[in-house]
This record gives C-alpha cells, structure tokens and sequence, in this order.
C-alpha cells in the first residue's frame, strides 16, 4: 500500500506539472482519478509493457478521456513509453494529444467522446467469453458522463449476457464541468440504479488503495454479473485549493500556484 501511495503521489506532482507546462487539461479529474489508475495498473490488472497487444492481456479503456494527462503519466510509470515523451504533452506534432489514442503503446480505445466507452467494453467482454478466454475488461467513467443514454443501453446488454468478465468504476467526484453533478442532473440512488440494472454494486473510498485493492481482489462482484465499482473521490484530490472546487475541471495553474501544489504534494 505504502508503495502505491507513493506513486500515486508521483503522477498527481507530474500531472499538475504537465497542465501546468501545455496551459491546458482536466486537472480536478486528472487528480480525482488518479489512485484508481494506479491501482489498476499497479496491482489488478494483467498487462505486459513490453507486448502491448497480448491476446490474454486485461483490457482497459479510460471512457472519462477528457482526464487523459493521468493515464498518460500512469501508462509511462508502468512502462509502456519512455517518461521523458510526457514533456511533450500538448506540444506541436506531439503524439501526446488531449484525449487517449491509439497511436500510444498500451491504449485500447481513442475515446472521450462521453458515453462510448461502456458500450465498447461490453462489446469487447462478449467476445472474450465467446473465445473462451478469462481476461477481465476494465472501464472508468465519469459521473457527469452518467447522464449519457447509451449507457443504459450498454447496462442492459452487460447484464442479460452475464458479463462476469466486466468491471465498470464510475469516478464518483460528484462535480462536473458546470457544477455539482446534482445540480445538473441527478444520480442519486446511484448505488440502486445500478443494482436495479442487474449489476453486482461496490461503493468505496475511490482514493483508498486499501478499499480498491480489497475490492479488485474479491472480483466478480456478484455470480453471473457485470461488476460495478462507485468509487467515491475527490476532485483535485491532493492539492487543498483545488479540492472540492468545480472551476478546476479545466483550468490551468498559475506560477505561484504550480509552487504551492508541488510542495503539498512533495
């Protein structure tokens, strides 16, 4: 745990820093999400830097792509490129580009476009279970993303196929762009809804290595079910100014404020 920990301490310095130097990115997602990521790719998932397209390999796609400067520094921590190609995000002719693509070792899905990417996970689940393989599919939304339809769409297909192979983690910050996600379209009884849908429902401290890795453990959630993680976090978790503070979705950090983040986060 105390190794995770300090790793998740390392990308949110480097996240900040990233935003900071390309004066633009989802820095309050980035920060909410971070521990999930690193969780995932530091202690659940099966995956091989150095052969990116294993056929038994876990697949993950990050549907909350807009938080794209977290998953770029994570897959760089796991191996997947070289760290140094980070100092380049969101320069000119950088492969590093705002939102996740293919073009970068390790990512399975050019996404962002909000509401896609449970729907392609789903797909994507189907047919491992018709191949006969037992590989896990992984996929990380958003919660302002839950107001999008075609994710109950994809719900529904997850369950009447049994898609015990599926693990969804909704991002629970409960802020979005325009505000708290309450105020913009509620989601509450999220837990319920779920559930109703027919999906094996954990709720948890989605910033806690301890409650993620007890809960990647104990995977399929429910018998015969698509496993649903609400991980409940903060938005710009790790730097006090930012925390809990829905104008830093995307906003960039000034000199004086890249200082104060680094040292609390040093």
């Amino acid at each position: 745990m105390e190794k995770l920990e300090k790793l998740s301490k390392k990308v949110r310095r480097r996240v900040v820093q990233m935003v900071y130097d390309a004066k633009g990115g989802h820095i309050g997602g980035d920060l909410s999400c971070v521990d999930v990521l690193v969780n995932l790719y530091f202690n659940a998932i099966k995956h091989n830097p150095q052969m990116p397209g294993d056929v038994n390999r876990d697949l993950f796609i990050m549907s909350k792509g807009h938080s794209v400067e977290s998953y770029y520094c994570v897959l760089a921590e796991a191996g997947y490129f070289d760290s140094d190609l980070l100092n380049t995000y969101g320069k000119f002719c950088s492969p590093l580009i705002g939102h996740p693509t293919v073009k970068i070792p390790g990512i399975e899905l050019n996404s962002g476009a909000l509401g896609h990417g449970l729907s392609v996970g789903v797909g994507m689940a189907i047919a491992a279970k018709r191949l006969g393989k037992t590989n896990r599919v992984y996929v990380l939304m958003g919660d302002g993303e839950q107001a999008e339809g075609s994710i109950y769409e994809a719900a529904m297909a997850a369950s009447h196929y049994q898609l015990d192979n599926l693990v969804a983690i909704i991002d629970r910050n409960g802020l979005q762009i325009s505000g708290t996600t309450e105020q913009v379209m509620s989601l509450e009884n999220m837990e319920a809804r779920w559930q109703a849908f027919g999906w094996g429902v954990k709720k948890l401290n989605g910033n806690s290595h301890n409650e993620l890795s007890g809960a990647f453990a104990q995977l399929p959630i429910g018998k015969g079910k698509p496993s649903m993680i609400i991980a409940q976090t903060i938005k710009g978790c790790g730097v006090s100014f930012m925390e809990n503070r829905p104008e830093w979705h995307h906003k960039v950090p000034s000199e004086q404020q890249l200082e104060m983040a680094l040292a609390e986060l040093s």
